[in-house]
């Protein structure tokens, strides 16, 4: 090997080294408040704040993450909705519960993702690569437990529920299923048109797959959250993410975006990893408040106008 390659060969290394660095102790815990505007309420309604939780992966010796986690109840949501993967080890439901704070205090919605009810296992990276590949768990969680602790404190589960509340003087029609992941999700359980007196038609899911979010669209929900893609989790610079892990295409993997005519989906990039595989790149852990404003055009659940104001976006 000449001089010029083998100095190659080590800047390369050097490189891979410096980088595997930096996504697995400094980005994968750079955690960051994005801050989304979002008008999809129907018209003449006043502006909610949304605090949009994923993808927590909790271990209980992650402190940092818990405590940060503890200080989000001071940008003062009016709902909180956590589209789930909580979890990550049998010992987490006690981090997760204490990690929320007074966060429970606030209303707030849940469902659950494939490792609330499945603990994480090693998986050959390659194969978020390929859109079919074989669904690997691990041991049970106590997703059970996690249910319990959220719903005494007053979060509603959503999983294959339809519920009206109402939050901050406004009315939220909302509805869940399980996680499309594991192919859990029965949509045909809360299939119907959202009442259209409601202020705003919310549906919930962790894994945004195109069959779930369709349905949610056709019935006229003008907002759909979930998580799981983890926003593609390590990303390529100037191009973004590779991969979804379900069947949306990667320009959705996180943020807001529209699906079809009336409806908008926002995606969580999440704030945790599997501790298999503990990286980011190019794609900070995130939760997100959405500031929820009235559409300036069209109205209710008809549909949200074609000129409708884009989402603004920003992070802290």
């Amino acid at each position: 090997m000449s001089a010029i390659a083998r100095n190659a060969a080590v800047t390369v290394a050097g490189s891979l080294a410096a980088g595997l660095a930096y996504a697995s102790l400094i980005e994968r815990n750079a955690f960051v408040v994005r801050e989304v505007t979002m008008p999809v309420l129907t018209p003449g309604s006043s502006p909610l704040r949304v605090l949009h939780l994923s993808d927590l992966h909790m271990m209980p010796a992650q402190r940092r993450k818990q405590a940060w986690l503890r200080e989000l109840a001071r940008w003062e949501p009016d709902l909180v909705v956590n589209t789930g993967d909580n979890l990550s080890h049998p010992k987490s439901v006690p981090a997760v519960v204490q990690a929320m704070g007074d966060l429970l205090a606030v209303p707030g919605v849940f469902v659950f993702g494939s490792n609330d009810y499945f603990a994480p296992k090693p998986k050959n990276p390659a194969n978020y690569l390929f859109s079919k590949h074989k669904r690997i768990t691990g041991r049970p969680l106590p997703w059970q437990d996690l249910r319990a602790a959220f719903t005494e404190r007053g979060w509603l589960d959503m999983t294959h529920t339809r519920r009206e509340i109402e939050v901050n003087g406004q009315l939220i029609a909302v509805a869940g299923v399980d996680d499309p992941h594991l192919g859990r999700d029965r949509y045909d359980t809360v299939a119907g048109r959202p009442n259209p007196a409601a202020n705003l038609s919310l549906g919930v899911t962790h894994a945004p797959y195109t069959r779930v979010l369709d349905r949610f669209a056709d019935d006229g929900y003008q907002l759909v959250l979930a998580g799981h893609t983890h926003g593609g989790q390590l990303c390529v610079p100037f191009y973004g993410a590779l991969v979804t892990n379900c069947d949306i295409d990667t320009s959705r993997v996180k943020g807001p975006s529209r699906w079809g005519a009336h409806t908008q989906l926002h995606v969580s990039a999440g704030l945790g990893t599997s501790p298999y595989t503990p990286v980011r790149f190019c794609c900070r852990p995130e939760v997100t408040l959405l500031t929820l404003v009235a559409a300036p055009t069209g109205g209710g659940h008809a549909g949200i106008g074609a000129d409708m104001t884009q989402p603004a976006v920003s992070a802290r």
